[in-house]
């Protein structure tokens, strides 16, 4: 597996990589609300980040055409922006990823609109409790199970299930780097971690099974019985002391 060890100087790159995308997702989170549509959101998103002198990195990304993914309700990841009207009570996943000077920074929260059920709101704070358990994990040294074992354990004992054909992943100058780092699994398994690796780590937890479908347009990911999902996602650096989220918001 060709894990990369980034350099001082790349980090740095990256700290800016993620500063944007982690102010995009802000500004986003604010601009949402009932009876917008999900492609003006993602369109606000696009201008958010070329103005800050980066690029959205999905959009071209396999054919993809938006800046952003805008995920609804059942829908796990990789929601289309389109005509579809977000209305209160549904819980909306973004996932923004950028490019500046050729380095990626990717992060994604679920928001909740206006009024939504007890079982949304609980899906969310452990989804969030979730990845906050898995970087606590994220140290050199420890085992990259040690994170998706955190991720796991969290998840299931607030009663949710954990998407299993879905992966956080390592990320540089691609979005998409070695090691995949799954949200499932043992504790003291899987690769050393290492400081100067730069993961991102992303818990998607449903409310019913954690059994997923992919749609017919190729790309929107969800849930297979309709369940509620929540998918959060910070990118991190491994150091010889706490990981470094690069992703702050």
């Amino acid at each position: 597996m060709g894990v990369s060890i980034k350099t001082d100087q790349e980090i740095k790159l990256m700290r800016e990589a993620g500063k944007i995308a982690a102010e995009s997702l802000a500004v986003l989170k604010d601009s949402l609300r009932a009876g917008m549509t999900t492609s003006e959101l993602d369109a606000a998103g696009e201008e958010l980040i070329l103005k800050r002198g980066a690029e959205p990195v999905f959009k071209g990304y396999r054919g993809y055409k938006h800046a952003t993914c805008i995920s609804v309700n059942s829908e796990v990841v990789h929601g289309i922006p389109g005509g579809r009207l977000i209305k209160d009570g549904d819980i909306v996943s973004i996932d923004v990823g950028v490019r500046y000077k050729g380095y990626c920074g990717d992060n994604a929260a679920t928001f909740a609109v206006g009024a939504v059920s007890g079982k949304a709101s609980k899906l969310i704070r452990a989804c969030r409790e979730a990845l906050k358990a898995g970087i606590k994990q994220a140290r050199a040294g420890r085992r990259l199970g040690d994170v998706s074992s955190a991720i796991q354990k969290v998840s299931e004992k607030h009663g949710f299930s954990v998407v299993r054909e879905l992966y956080g992943h390592g990320i540089g100058r691609d979005l998409h780097e070695d090691p995949l780092v799954p949200n499932f699994g043992f504790a003291g398994e899987g690769i050393h971690l290492r400081a100067g690796m730069i993961i991102a780590i992303e818990p998607m937890l449903n409310t019913g099974s954690w059994r997923i479908k992919t749609l017919n347009d190729g790309w929107t990911v969800v849930t297979e019985d309709g369940g509620l999902s929540s998918h959060f996602e910070h990118t991190v650096v491994i150091t010889d002391g706490d990981p470094e989220i690069l992703t702050i918001w």
